[in-house]
């Protein structure tokens, strides 16, 4: 296989890149998305808009791509939960859920500004919540079906159960749903919502 390097122009591209976007989530982060535009992005970094704009067309352009960071990171936490080579397909689906919430309830629950951020993608429909939507159900439909293989889990479709998993536990994970339904004493428990959507892929 041969490898492919970047050349000079691309790392410099790369890194000014990233220089814009740990910017913008900064301001982003600290006066929210709406109270921050491309001239604040700007002055932060000592350059002009126009120099932003030569890597994104917008800031609608720079939140997509800071979405598609955070998400990232969600994504890489799911491979690391559900690749464990020693711990059964239920246990890592379980664990796997809960560490959703924990990060939906800490990271985009207590601060109100990266909310603001994940909430204004979700409704826009995104294809960046689409792409990780449909890369976290290629991994958990991975586990279901090594559970089927090792009899944890009975004969069913794993990509159908997967996306089904999914939907049944998106109350613990979805910012939106845990921010109407995190306090209120009439819904499900994270436990008892987890065990539930566990057992439906047994029987």
């Amino acid at each position: 296989m041969i490898e492919v390097l970047e050349t000079p122009a691309e790392t410099q591209r790369q890194e000014s890149v990233t220089r814009i976007l740990d910017s913008a989530e900064r301001l982003f982060r600290h006066y929210g998305y709406a109270k921050t535009n491309v001239a604040d992005i700007a002055k932060d970094l000592g350059m002009s808009p126009a120099n932003i704009y030569r890597f994104f067309a917008s800031k609608v352009e720079i939140h997509q791509a800071i979405c598609a960071r955070l998400l990232s990171t969600v994504r890489q936490l799911a491979e690391l939960i559900l690749s464990q080579d020693d711990v059964s397909a239920e246990d890592r689906l379980r664990q796997w859920v809960h560490a959703m919430h924990k990060i939906t309830v800490e990271t985009m629950m207590d601060q109100e500004k990266v909310h603001e951020m994940v909430i204004i993608a979700m409704e826009r429909d995104w294809h960046v919540v689409d792409a990780h939507i449909d890369r976290i159900n290629v991994i958990v439909a991975d586990v279901i079906r090594e559970g089927i293989d090792f009899g944890e889990f009975p004969e069913q479709d794993p990509d159908s159960a997967a996306r089904c998993f999914g939907a049944a536990t998106a109350l613990l994970c979805h910012p939106q749903m845990v921010a109407q339904c995190l306090a209120k004493p009439n819904r499900a428990t994270p436990g008892e919502l987890v065990e539930f959507a566990i057992r439906a892929l047994k029987n």
